[in-house]
């Protein structure tokens, strides 16, 4: 079979999420699936084109303008005051009418108008594929568009790229990818090329590059098997499609709040003109009209035009923290909320990390802030730390020891590169040393970069003298077999209890009590 040619048997089995188990077949098995021993040609990619279709997420269904229009009117309180302008309207009383239909198409319009922005912000759910990708094709390496990518491709990746299919990888190079957006995992996952069971769960399929996930570190080459609507992203997109709607608290209640008061009013009323008539002697005609207008005026018109603005206030404040609300009463469910469940590992797939502890000489120091904001102090008990020689020399290593770089975009910082590597510049810079302006003077002359083997990274930096330091992080136990002695809070140097230093990081991995009595040992 040439590389051109795809048997349907295969086709159908790398076009589904429930065909061959990828992640559990080897890398010269998989080209064989997929007919793509080498680069694939232009005929065999315009072929495959046609049958498996763009490497792009399905338009989701979209309701129309008058749809959109007319669930804004699905509401029993929203019914009961059209009746009451329309009673008021016969009768003559149109300023009462106005008032009343002022309030409806108010809320009509805002919620209308809000919904509207919200199925645009979620449209942008097809935009998490990559724009751009790297793929060996016929002829060498090129960048496409990711939307013409086609299973039996091979793609290249590198540090920063959106993953822009569902890969097999076949070449890793401390490779780690960032796969929060999937499994809720704050740490970049080490890849492997080697096959996985075929049990596996997604988030151990470790030979697997997810479309829409990010490259954190390394390099990597793999096959594509699985685009578009096909992919574990996809996947989740058609899934969300098929969603059922449910009343929110609020509406519950004020459906129910609607439909008592329509039958105290209405009983209400039926008993004051029953009343009226054995008892006032007014005419038929007057005593309606008296009744009419009492069953209006119970009718509180107001309430709808209190709930509208108050929802979008909250939706309003909502969206300046970068969530968007799609239906305005959801505000109201996020305050009904009783319990939160978030996975394993604690986080709810925001994908920061925070320095929220350093060792310094056998003392503790809390840093102080919140996410990626350099906003924070450095604390020791309740004292904050400044001019420290051992802390700036600690922040001058955790910036130049470090691939990462922090990008402001909006108001929000974004870290390219590895999460925790921003971390630790935020840290730098909370300690005093701006990795931008203080770290030009300590340009990087040599690197040994991460490898899981060996557990640790170093950097070669030289200041304009010349004057060249070694400055290296790592594993603990890796760091600690390294070291034969450690610096005092005095500047000076002294042995170095390892069993001391390991018991300090295990307690702190514990988040056990801020003080360990670890010190200096003599000499």
């Amino acid at each position: 079979m040439s590389s051109s040619e795809l048997s349907p048997k295969n086709a159908a089995e790398s076009a589904g999420n429930g065909g061959v188990r990828w992640h559990a077949t080897d890398v010269a098995e998989v080209r064989s699936e997929l007919s793509a021993a080498g680069p694939l040609t232009a005929q065999a990619v315009a072929e495959r084109l046609t049958r498996f279709g763009h490497n792009r997420l399905p338009e989701a269904r979209r309701r129309g303008p008058l749809a959109r229009l007319g669930n804004q009117l699905k509401n029993f309180l929203i019914y009961v005051l059209i009746t009451a302008a329309v009673i008021t309207g016969l009768l003559g009383h149109w300023v009462d009418t106005t008032v009343i239909l002022a309030v409806v198409v108010i809320q009509t319009l805002v919620g209308f108008i809000q919904e509207g922005k919200a199925e645009q912000a979620l449209s942008a759910i097809r935009h998490m594929l990559a724009p751009k990708a790297v793929v060996i094709r016929e002829g060498g390496p090129q960048k496409i568009d990711a939307a013409e990518l086609v299973p039996g491709d091979t793609v290249i990746l590198e540090p920063g790229d959106r993953v822009p299919a569902d890969i097999r990888l076949e070449r890793c190079h401390n490779l780690k990818i960032e796969e929060a957006v999937l499994t809720g995992e704050s740490q970049p996952v080490d890849k492997t090329t080697n096959a996985e069971p075929a049990d596996a769960v997604l988030g151990d399929q470790l030979n697997m590059a997810f479309s829409g996930t990010m490259v954190a570190t390394g390099t990597g080459r793999g096959i594509v098997v699985r685009t578009g609507q096909d992919t574990e992203i996809g996947r989740i997109s058609g899934l969300l499609q098929d969603t059922t709607t449910l009343k929110t608290p609020l509406l519950e209640q004020i459906d129910r709040f609607a439909r008592y008061l329509s039958m105290i009013v209405i009983v209400a009323g039926i008993a004051i003109f029953v009343g009226g008539l054995a008892l006032s002697g007014l005419p038929i005609r007057e005593l309606f009209m008296a009744v009419v207008g009492l069953t209006v005026a119970a009718i509180p018109e107001g309430l709808p035009a209190i709930l509208t603005i108050t929802l979008a206030i909250g939706v309003r404040r909502m969206a300046t923290r970068h969530a968007v609300v799609r239906r305005m009463p959801v505000i109201e469910t996020l305050g009904a909320v009783s319990v939160i469940c978030s996975d394993k590992t604690g986080t709810l797939t925001r994908n920061e990390m925070m320095v929220t502890a350093a060792l310094v000489a056998g003392k503790r120091m809390d840093i102080d802030g919140e996410g990626y904001e350099p906003d924070g102090d450095i604390r020791e008990g309740n004292d904050v730390v400044s001019g420290s020689p051992l802390l700036e020399e600690f922040a001058r290593a955790a910036a130049l020891c470090n691939d990462a770089h922090l990008e402001r975009h909006e108001g929000t910082i974004r870290v390219a590169g590895d999460p925790m590597e921003g971390a630790l510049k935020v840290f730098a810079q909370k300690a005093g040393f701006d990795p931008d302006t203080d770290g030009r003077q300590w340009p990087r002359a040599d690197e040994v970069p991460f490898d899981a083997e060996y557990r640790f990274m170093a950097t070669l930096n030289h200041d304009h003298h010349r004057h060249g330091v070694v400055y290296v992080k790592g594993a603990p136990e890796r760091i600690l077999e390294m070291c034969a002695s450690m610096v005092t809070e005095s500047g000076d140097t002294s042995s170095l209890d390892r069993e001391a230093w390991a018991s300090a990081v295990s307690e702190l991995a514990r988040l056990l009590p801020r003080h360990w009595p670890l010190r200096p040992v003599p000499e």
